[in-house]
């Protein structure tokens, strides 16, 4: 306890000393353009918390999931639900809250609508990814108070290659799930002419943990299915039913010229995954995941007066889940959605530059199989957003707004509901001096609920419970303040950022009392079947909450010469949520903090990562807590010297080196699926 106050007072005089943005020990900013914010600027230009990765930092943070690539990153976590789903959390934010796009376009699966379902987006193509948080969200969506992960792989360039034929591939080895997983990408130019071709393939074994997959103790106490079973599978050192396997590729061209963009692309993606067991010998269940999607994009250069720049995008998305109980067909879900987007890029007004544009979302959803869980519905949004930037002496603002009807037409059962949710925000970025600069940011957000939180009525085979909707929910209207401060100088760069979210009606899931017997196919308040006969009931509710937490991060340069540079990185992230009338909002993560050592000498680099998490005491009712955890994970690279044009990079990590039992607070199967175990990965890139 003593070398953790200890640990804690070092963090917190390190970060009360000046701070400025660093992001794992690099400073360069500047260098980074944000492409997702529609002003294309630098990220230390921008008056909101953003966090981007890309090339050889991104290369060795890809995980199995989107979730687990960003896990280790300034206040994002990961929903895990078994090794084959793990989605962003942002904030404590995750599902309709959290929004992942392509390219600046919708991904337009199901993941927002249950936790059993993956993102339909894998990390292993990414180019790049940019998260966002703080008013840059409402210019994708109304709601997303936690944030928006933008997936950028070039499927449709929008540059000329300087070469007719260049690519990279890639190949990995993880031991925790004997995963096996490769990824090519071809593209090239010539002229006006420019296309990409790219492909992955992905294989994964059970998951290997360090200790029992159950805790016993904490399931039973939380989990009405488990009532009267004397004994559970508990096999030790194994996660049973995790296997997983997912492929998929995009190919797109475009034609490029001083005019501006044309081009299009087509990406399919097949994931099979399955779902931990509960350990009451229950008939397995996995998912087969299936999506295509079409895109196309087209930008005119100063197409009339005023204009700098047109840009459109347009997407189709043709997505099907299916859950197969015991390898039968159970609940189908289905999602055809068409996205559009138009953008309007003024010429600078003075000092002002910025963005108009709209925005629509049509989709037809259902959700069926033994029993209707969604009525078959067809959703609708349509948009309207402008963000516009004023820079006034060393003060930078920003101004948002947007503006949204959204619909939701049931083809039965139940009557057609529509919002208008309108959102807007206010931020400033102040250069206090060469080495300060100090963001404000002020949103108003609001959110429509969305389908399932509406309507659901029926069992959900993959998440094990019945869930019912309420169809009297209202729009959640959120207060968002952000707070940063950046600090950057020879000795130490450095950034901190607070937040606090006040949100009125908010929506979450909350489990009843009762259960569902599905032998009887009715409620009860006490199982009346034998084991395995009922299921927990969750239903739909809605409260007002308060969200307040913090992001930090420190880097100190230790040594810069002949022998190398040496950094250390202290970090800590923390998000609190309660209930104004009383209570915990569930499924939060705990208190982080952690040091990291990174050390780099001409091709070579390695880094030693070193994180605490503290119990989670506040899970929310009808939750169990999870214990605390030390999490080490070791990584290097090394550059080979290249040969013709071709560039080889050797890489390996070592996760989870402690072999630590880890319950994630934010997944809804933490008594019976931990975090993975000790695993080593190794890997090989080659560009040309």
């Amino acid at each position: 306890m003593k070398r953790k106050l200890a640990f804690l007072a070092l963090s917190a005089s390190a970060i009360a000393v000046n701070a400025q943005a660093a992001d794992d020990g690099i400073q360069q900013l500047n260098d980074l353009v944000v492409t997702g914010t529609d002003l294309k600027q630098p990220a230390s230009t921008v008056a909101r918390p953003v966090t981007v990765l890309s090339g050889d930092k991104l290369r060795m943070k890809t995980g199995q999931t989107l979730g687990d690539t960003l896990n280790n990153e300034p206040g994002i976590t990961s929903q895990s639900f078994g090794a084959g789903v793990g989605t962003p959390v942002i904030r404590g934010q995750s599902g309709p809250r959290v929004r992942v796009m392509q390219n600046s376009l919708g991904n337009n699966d199901v993941s927002s609508l249950s936790p059993d379902h993956a993102n339909g987006v894998d990390p292993i193509i990414a180019e790049r990814v940019e998260v966002l948080r703080g008013p840059s969200t409402l210019l994708y969506g109304s709601g997303a108070i936690g944030g928006i992960v933008n997936v950028i792989d070039n499927r449709i360039p929008e540059q000329v290659p300087d070469k007719l034929l260049g690519g990279a591939g890639e190949q990995r080895y993880d031991s925790a799930t004997t995963e096996a997983s490769s990824a090519i990408k071809l593209e090239g130019g010539k002229d006006l002419f420019a296309y990409h071709v790219d492909g992955f393939y992905r294989d994964q074994g059970n998951t290997h943990i360090g200790g029992l997959p159950i805790d016993e103790s904490a399931a039973r106490a939380t989990d009405p299915t488990l009532a009267g079973t004397a004994v559970l599978e508990n096999p030790s050192g194994l996660v049973n039913n995790s296997r997983a396997h997912s492929r998929g590729g995009s190919a797109g061209a475009s034609i490029i010229g001083d005019a501006g963009l044309v081009g299009a692309a087509i990406n399919s993606l097949e994931k099979n995954y399955g779902i931990p067991p509960n350990g009451t010998g229950s008939p397995p269940v996995r998912i087969q995941l299936n999506q295509t999607k079409y895109d196309f994009k087209g930008q005119f250069n100063k197409p009339f007066a005023l204009a700098k720049a047109l840009r459109m995008k347009f997407g189709y998305t043709d997505y099907k889940h299916v859950e197969l109980d015991n390898g039968a067909p159970a609940t189908t879900f289905l999602n055809k959605s068409y996205e559009s987007r138009l953008e309007l890029e003024h010429q600078p007004l003075g000092k002002m530059k910025g963005t108009l544009g709209f925005q629509s979302v049509n989709s037809q959803f259902s959700a069926l199989g033994a029993e209707t869980i969604v009525p078959k519905s067809d959703l609708d949004s349509y948009g309207l957003f402008a963000v516009e930037s004023l820079a006034m002496g060393k003060v930078t603002y920003e101004l948002g707004v947007r503006g949204e009807w959204q619909g939701i037409t049931p083809r039965e059962t139940y009557r057609p509901v529509s919002y208008l949710p309108v959102s807007g925000s206010v931020s400033a970025l102040w250069d206090i001096a060469k080495r300060h600069q100090l963001s404000l940011a002020v949103t108003q957000s609001q959110r429509a609920p969305q389908i399932q939180e509406l309507f659901s009525n029926g069992v959900h085979e993959a998440t094990q419970s019945y869930e019912s909707g309420d169809s009297n929910l209202r729009k959640e209207i959120s207060y968002n303040l952000d707070l940063g401060y950046r600090f950057n100088a020879d000795w130490m760069t450095a950034e901190i950022s607070l937040f606090h979210n006040w949100v009125n009606d908010y929506i979450y899931q909350q489990q009843a009392g009762n259960v569902f017997n599905v032998d009887k196919a009715g409620f009860e308040a006490v199982c009346s079947g034998p084991p395995g006969a009922c299921l927990p009931v969750l239903k739909s509710a809605q409260a007002n909450a308060v969200f307040r937490g913090f992001e930090a991060q420190t880097v100190f340069p230790l040594m810069e010469n002949r022998y190398g540079a040496l950094d250390l990185t202290l970090f800590s992230d923390y998000t609190r949520g309660s209930f104004e009338q009383g209570g915990d909002v569930p499924r939060l993560p705990p208190l982080r903090y952690g040091l990291q050592l990174g050390y780099e000498k001409n091709d070579w680099s390695t880094e030693a990562r070193l994180t605490r998490g503290e119990a989670q005491t506040r899970a929310g009712e009808n939750q169990s807590n999870t214990p605390g955890y030390l999490l080490l994970n070791l990584g290097a690279q090394y550059r080979l010297a290249g040969f013709h044009d071709a560039e080889v990079m050797l890489f390996a990590r070592g996760k989870n080196m402690l072999n630590e039992t880890i319950r994630n607070s934010t997944s809804y199967l933490r008594n019976f699926a931990p975090e993975p175990g000790r695993s080593a990965e190794i890997g090989i890139r080659v560009s040309y």
